[in-house]
């Protein structure tokens, strides 16, 4: 074992979430009721996996607790902004994700969590009609008023650090402006020139976050944190960036399900995958101009995985095609549809039909709880900037395309990227070869 410095978890974590909706509560009656033993954080990597450390004579499988000092569910701390008004409890039983019998336990708890004023811009979210508003003279007092959020949290509720987590709808699609979003600078200028086409609500709870020595965390395909800007900030605060949006369902599966093809050299004529939901995810993804955001995000996943440079045979041509539908009788229950085209000995075509009848939010939960763990653990192990170990739980990894870096999408090397961190930060050997 090497020596290594990673500060302890002592005292309570503060988790500050944007958004109180389906996702939010979700997470949160989860945790408070696995902390109380009444329910299991299934799905979570940080409270299930277990990771081999050393080879030969000196292998063991061992659980993230048992390498690396993590934050106990019994001192997280919630807090939240919301555009509607409505507490956790409240959220939680509006949105019929979960049975009330399985809230109704952690309802005094769930209670007291009353959303902050959101920090909101109803042209990046025109779906969402919301009163629980903050009042803006322009970006920069937007930003300033989340970091008084953030600093009054902390001294009422007593945390020693905090995290924040982007768990709220997808914004508008906001392409990356070189003059806006290459330099900390020029992201300050615009912030304070009030340039609301340039810098979206979501940038200012990120900048206030870093601001404030909080780890930041992107759950939808916002471009928020995927600007080097922000790489900027996070390199001057030294403090971790996550993203971007949650890896749940229909991507999930897609990751983890061509690399079958490309491992048994199998050809690709096309992808065509459909999803149906009907929660406020699916409202607001209605909106062209959101949707733009979201099918960016999950078109970029299959090409670095069946790469048609490497295999032209096999995957040259190929047609990659992603809806999403706004259906309101499913609300959080989606349906993500994949039919896959694929040829084989001679060229002989084949297919494959996936129909993933999935709870949207109950995939979710657990990446929110791994995500905040892990962002905390990277946080006083002294990482900063992109933390690419965590793509495993993420859509559209972040990556440095201005060097034309290539994200990796493949759900297994993505899986020994994480692996090996958590080994080096425990101070094992990072053994596992990416291939």
């Amino acid at each position: 074992m090497n020596k290594v410095n990673v500060k302890k978890a002592e005292g309570k974590l503060g988790v500050l979430v944007v958004g109180l909706g389906a996702v939010t509560t979700t997470f949160m009656t989860g945790v408070l009721m696995a902390r109380k033993g009444l329910a299991k954080p299934v799905g979570s990597m940080t409270q299930y996996d277990k990771i081999r450390v050393g080879k030969g004579a000196d292998k063991k499988y061992l659980k993230y607790d048992e390498i690396v000092p993590m934050t106990k569910l019994e001192d997280i701390v919630f807090g939240a902004w919301d555009v509607y008004p409505e507490n956790a409890y409240e959220s939680a039983i509006n949105c019929e994700v979960l049975k009330e019998k399985d809230i109704n336990p952690v309802k005094d708890e769930l209670e007291k969590i009353v959303p902050m004023k959101a920090a909101f811009d109803k042209n990046f979210a025109k779906r969402l009609e919301g009163s629980n508003v903050k009042d803006c003279k322009n970006r920069w007092d937007m930003m300033e008023q989340l970091r008084e959020d953030i600093r009054n949290f902390k001294k009422a509720n007593g945390v020693d650090r905090v995290v924040v987590l982007w768990s709220a709808s997808t914004e508008v699609y906001v392409p990356v402006n070189k003059k806006v979003h290459y330099t900390l600078a020029d992201l300050e200028a615009a912030m304070k020139a009030d340039d609301k086409e340039n810098i979206a609500p979501s940038m200012c709870y990120a900048y206030a976050a870093l601001a404030e020595g909080a780890p930041f965390i992107m759950g939808a395909p916002n471009t928020t944190v995927d600007i080097p800007a922000m790489w900027e900030m996070a390199e001057k605060t030294k403090l971790p960036i996550a993203g971007k949006d949650f890896k749940t369902g229909q991507t999930l599966v897609k990751s983890g399900f061509a690399p079958i093809i490309g491992t048994r050299c199998l050809g690709l004529a096309g992808w065509f995958s459909t999803n149906i939901l009907g929660n406020r995810d699916g409202l607001v993804l209605d909106e062209p101009a959101n949707f733009r955001t979201k099918e960016v995000s999950k078109l970029s996943t299959l090409e670095s995985i069946l790469v048609p440079e490497e295999q032209p045979d096999l995957y040259t041509d190929y047609y990659h095609k992603v809806r999403i539908n706004y259906y309101p009788p499913r609300n959080d229950n989606k349906e993500g549809w994949d039919n896959i085209d694929i040829f084989g000995w001679m060229g002989y075509p084949m297919q494959i039909k996936i129909d993933f009848l999935c709870r949207d939010s109950i995939l979710a939960a657990p990446l929110c709880l791994d995500l905040v763990l892990l962002s905390d653990l990277a946080a006083r192990a002294g990482r900063w900037g992109t933390q690419r170990f965590l793509s495993f739980f993420l859509k559209s990894p972040m990556h440095d395309y201005t060097k034309n870096e290539v994200p990796v999408n493949h759900l297994f090397q993505q899986y020994a990227i994480l692996k090996n961190a958590i080994r080096e930060m425990g101070g094992y050997e990072a053994d596992q070869e990416i291939d």
